[in-house]
């Protein structure tokens, strides 16, 4: 073989190697591609798992006593989510309990004892178990500088003091009662009221004397009125539970409500205005 076909022949085979090389490479980087994209389509994007936009209005029905709150955290709930809007109906418990299964339309129910949240359950109006998520506690309202020196519950049997409770259907009356009871105490009250919020009112207006209510109640009325703790209230504390209605028409939005209630930032809120902690 001639110097010169030896050229030719080196020539020929080191073409065909590289044309083995690049299709090599040519393999390898769709390979590389195929998964990229398999891993891209696998992967979750970030509007694919998050929980569903929040819009619309919620609407709380709540008892009287967590009126400040609730409505701090109403404001708190709409900034984070704009677009929404929360309404509140506050009042007493009982009251709220039969308007829901009467068929009100509401998304959450929070109620001031698991009495009264039981009316809702009872006739299976909730979609999800009530939590208890916060507890409170009973405290004597009296007038400003209390002119009539009240100290213990037994003052408030005194003859011609005028002493306000709430019903005995509505949580704080109910627990009213049972430390009456348990005092061995028996009271008469020139009026009973149907939330707390209306016996509060009694002695701010100067139209009572002295009311039993809860902590939170006292502590939101100011300068208003003045607050007198007994020892029998630590027997007649109150669970607060809260659960999402069945034909909530706003589930998804009631349920980030509920959320924040529960949530660290909502607890603050919470026990700054009195609340107890829920039990461990």
């Amino acid at each position: 073989m001639t110097r010169s076909a030896r050229r030719t022949r080196r020539t020929t085979r080191s073409l065909q190697v590289a044309g083995v090389s690049a299709a090599a490479l040519l393999a390898l980087s769709a390979c590389s591609s195929s998964d990229d994209t398999s891993d891209s389509s696998s992967t979750p994007t970030s509007s694919a798992s998050s929980s569903p936009k929040v819009t619309g209005t919620v609407t709380v029905f709540a008892a009287a006593s967590l009126k400040e709150s609730f409505t701090s955290l109403g404001k708190q709930f709409e900034q984070a989510h704009p677009g929404t809007k929360v309404t509140f109906n506050f009042g007493g418990s009982d009251t709220l309990a039969a308007s829901i299964t009467g068929g009100a339309p509401a998304d959450v129910f929070a109620a001031a004892s698991p009495k009264t949240m039981a009316i809702v359950t009872d006739k299976k109006d909730a979609a999800t178990a009530p939590a208890t998520f916060v507890r409170n506690q009973l405290e004597i309202a009296t007038l400003p500088g209390n002119p009539d020196r009240v100290a213990s519950l037994k003052d408030l049997t005194k003859s011609g003091l005028k002493v306000v409770l709430c019903d005995k259907t509505v949580p704080c009356g109910a627990a009213a009662q049972k430390a009456l009871d348990a005092s061995h105490l028996k009271l008469t009250p020139v009026s009973y009221e149907q939330d707390v919020k209306s016996a509060l009112t009694k002695v701010e207006l100067k139209e009572a004397d002295a009311a039993v209510v809860y902590k939170t109640d006292v502590k939101a009325a100011g300068d208003k009125v003045e607050g007198v703790e007994f020892p029998e209230s630590a027997d007649a504390i109150n669970d607060y539970p809260i659960a999402l209605l069945k034909d909530a028409p706003n589930a998804e939005a009631a349920k980030a409500f509920i959320a924040l209630v529960q949530s660290p930032e909502g607890q603050k809120v919470l026990t700054a205005a009195g609340f107890l902690k829920p039990a461990a």
